[in-house]
């Protein structure tokens, strides 16, 4: 019985970890591109959800087409952001741009507020309610196919990134903007892209995300956890964030179930928390980041 819910425990983790994963994923890799931290990359990945919904539930779109198409308007909406809202603000101080992508975040939450209602909606389902057994273990469907959709999405990446032209150019910029800006890659095309990028892998998380929980606006504070988990694989490292958030996913569910009766409730919603803090004492970088020393 013990491993029958031990599975369970990681199956369920490694669902959430996945969203974990990608949304860290799409901070990383703006990060990279244009040394900024997009805070509104939750609700990227709320908004995209909700797209979704409409798509569905209005335009009676089945849900591979609804799933697409959603991810073509995220593509739109993030380029626009990032060319009308965030490249203007290049140069300007850390904090001014910090505080621009919060605005953000916020005026995104409360339109889909709005236009959508604060209420919890259930996203139709487009895997059966009938779970997997496996080895005693009942695993929901919804989790089996995020974990799955996670892993098409980053082998998919990683050819794009590593044989790619658009994928090179984005390597280059990121190792040194300057130098790749005189080798006449085209910097600001980049950084779109990079945008562009991030919202599809918010969008995919929002989505599958909604498929096993609830669609409400608050569900971008879930995002929030891809912070831990991208500071824990390192705030430069791809394969940093991906393995970050799904450490994350997997302790906080494992925590929640066996420390719960010991430590009190609640403790999984802390235990990503103690895990980055106890790594930043030995690794300050993260797991993967690149060490960086500077003299003085």
């Amino acid at each position: 019985m013990g491993f029958e819910i031990l599975l369970q425990l990681v199956v369920t983790g490694l669902a959430w970890g996945s969203v974990y994963a990608l949304i860290a994923l799409g901070f990383v890799l703006i990060f990279k591109a244009t040394e900024i931290f997009n805070f509104a990359q939750p609700e990227l990945m709320m908004l995209g959800a909700y797209l979704a919904f409409a798509l569905i539930t209005t335009l009676r779109l089945p849900f591979i087409a609804a799933f697409f198409a959603a991810l073509v308007l995220m593509i739109v909406v993030a380029a626009l952001l990032e060319m009308l809202i965030v490249r203007p603000m290049v140069g300007e101080p850390v904090l001014a741009v910090i505080m621009v992508t919060l605005g953000l975040a916020n005026v995104i939450r409360g339109l889909t507020g709005l236009i959508w209602g604060y209420e919890e909606l259930q996203f139709p389902k487009p895997f059966s309610s009938d779970p997997f057994v496996v080895f005693g273990a009942v695993i929901n469907q919804a989790e089996v196919f995020t974990i799955l959709a996670t892993a098409v999405l980053l082998v998919v990446f990683f050819l794009f990134f590593k044989y790619s032209t658009a994928g090179l150019s984005m390597r280059a910029t990121a190792e040194d903007t300057t130098t790749a800006f005189l080798m006449g890659i085209n910097v600001k095309r980049v950084f779109t892209a990079s945008w562009a990028i991030a919202s599809v892998v918010a969008t995919v998380a929002g989505i599958m995300l909604a498929t096993f929980t609830y669609l409400e606006p608050i569900m971008s504070h879930a995002g929030l956890k891809a912070l831990p988990a991208m500071i824990l694989g390192g705030m430069d490292s791809i394969p940093g964030a991906i393995i970050g958030g799904l450490i994350i996913g997997v302790a906080e569910n494992l925590a929640g179930f066996y420390l719960e009766s010991y430590l009190g409730a609640g403790i999984n919603e802390i235990a990503a928390y103690v895990i980055v803090l106890i790594v930043m004492m030995v690794r300050p970088y993260g797991l993967f980041g690149t060490k960086q020393i500077e003299r003085v």
